[in-house]
């Protein structure tokens, strides 16, 4: 081992290292296993732990480096599963009592592609129940908390994947978003999270491939790793014809930050009033876009027309919820938590025409949004609308005075961008004042992933000088 390499340096760093044989596998993985021993005990990010099983794989990552044979992206890489993807022969309970004890026998695709590019599981990560809600706490395994502050919570749904990666007890991550499950923990957790361009990251198999709000993705903690992992999770699969025909490894090669000078930047805290924002994460957003401006961006206040958005996301998650749950929920009336059975019930009512509604108003936003691109390179606003709340609370019950009726009110930042079917990734640029994390989401236009995480990395950059 060489330098000053340890668990906190950045992916891109570690597979080098690991290819340099500068540290094997197997070493890397102990110091790992060092950093969960130390953290997880109180954060509860990692769950079903298999310490020796991947051992056994770090090894056989060695010897594979040793006999020459192919080596892939992510080759010797510790890498924990989110608990809502399958894993073959792991433990997978959607963090529901119902899947406590089950184990697939398969892989999801997009765990299949992490173990063909060389990564070494070492077990999952936590989930809420069935991965409803942006906060991560089931159960199964209880609550995974903040890492800046194990007083609050570590968002959701991928809550357990973003705090692990804030406190270096795995250096990537992967997980899913339909109403903010990659963007709200990544903000939460001080971590990059991508929502990439529906279709970007196939998904393998589904009950219902013809729904669009749910999507995979990566996280990372610099935006350069992210990249590395979305080159290894995007593109086509013959199992999933809505795919995009890029390559994965488009995403490869190392991220340039491009020009901020010129760059048309739509800025706006609260989408001109579309929802509450709270102060603290206002003030960044708007440093933001004092920052972009500073640096030569054309900064306007325009917002695209989401109208209908709301209406939408909440059919078709609950035409969704309904249609794969409904019969289960029937089955175990007692087994669901109370917000996401109130969720799988508002499914029962809708009829055909209000499903046809959703998908039209949805084909309208896409289209707007792809005229609103003509005029602005990137949209930019909260991630969430509120900083990492406490950890014994389920959701926010007010923002800003305003009270928020549902665990969907305060995700309205997130989620009225998930049925534009853009691509939008959150990117950390400042803190509250008591020190909790809060990052920006920007938005570019469907298709324009690669742009997107150029502009992230000069936002990075940004907010690196800023703070």
């Amino acid at each position: 081992m060489t330098g000053a390499l340890s668990v906190d340096s950045t992916a891109r760093t570690q597979a080098a290292a690991l290819r340099a044989k500068d540290i094997s596998a197997r070493e890397l993985l102990e110091l790992h296993l060092d950093r969960i021993a130390e953290r997880n005990p109180q954060l509860n990010a990692v769950v079903s732990l298999d310490p020796e099983r991947a051992r056994a794989a770090a090894a056989a990552a060695d010897d594979q480096l040793v006999s020459g044979g192919e080596i892939g992206p992510l080759h010797g890489l510790p890498f924990a599963f989110k608990d809502t993807h399958a894993a073959a022969g792991w433990r997978t309970t959607y963090g529901s009592p119902l899947y406590a004890e089950h184990v697939p026998d398969a892989d999801e695709l997009v765990v299949e592609r992490i173990r063909r590019a060389g990564a070494v599981p070492i077990g999952k990560t936590n989930v809420p129940e069935f991965a409803a809600g942006s906060h991560t706490f089931n159960r199964v395994f209880g609550t995974t908390l903040n890492p800046h502050d194990p007083s609050r919570s570590a968002g959701g749904s991928s809550g357990g994947a973003a705090c692990a990666l804030a406190s270096g007890m795995v250096p990537l991550a992967e997980g899913s978003d339909m109403g903010g499950s990659l963007r709200n923990p990544a903000s939460f957790c001080g971590v990059v999270g991508l929502r990439p361009s529906w279709g970007r990251v196939p998904e393998w198999p589904q009950a219902n491939m013809w729904e669009t709000t749910s999507t995979g993705g990566p996280m990372a903690r610099t935006v350069g790793d992210l990249a590395l992992l979305l080159s290894v999770l995007a593109g086509p699969d013959p199992r999933a014809p809505h795919a995009l025909g890029d390559a994965g490894a488009a995403f490869a090669p190392p991220l340039a930050a491009t020009a901020v000078r010129g760059l048309r930047v739509a800025l706006s805290a609260d989408l001109g009033g579309a929802f509450a924002v709270d102060a603290d994460v206002r003030a960044v957003v708007e440093a933001a876009g004092t920052a972009l401006a500073g640096a030569g961006a054309v900064v306007t206040g325009a917002v695209p027309d989401l109208s209908g958005a709301d209406a939408c996301f909440r059919t078709l998650r609950a035409w969704h919820f309904q249609a794969r749950f409904g019969a289960l929920l029937a089955e175990h009336p007692d087994g669901f938590k109370a917000s996401l059975a109130e969720n799988i019930r508002a499914g029962e009512s809708l009829t055909g025409a209000d499903v046809a509604l959703a998908y039209q108003r949805r084909t309208a936003l896409a289209q707007r949004m792809r005229e609103f691109f003509t005029d602005h390179d990137v949209l930019v606003l909260p991630v969430s609308q509120v900083p990492p709340f406490p950890a014994d609370q389920e959701f926010p019950t007010s923002i800003d005075g305003r009270p928020m009726e549902s665990y969907l009110d305060w995700m309205r930042s997130a989620y009225l961008i998930t049925v534009t079917g853009c691509p939008a990734i959150s990117v950390p640029f400042g803190t509250t004042p008591d020190g909790l994390p809060v990052g920006v989401q920007v938005v570019a236009r469907h298709g324009g992933d690669r742009f997107l995480l150029e502009v992230a990395t000069a936002i990075e950059a940004l907010a690196s000088s800023a703070n």
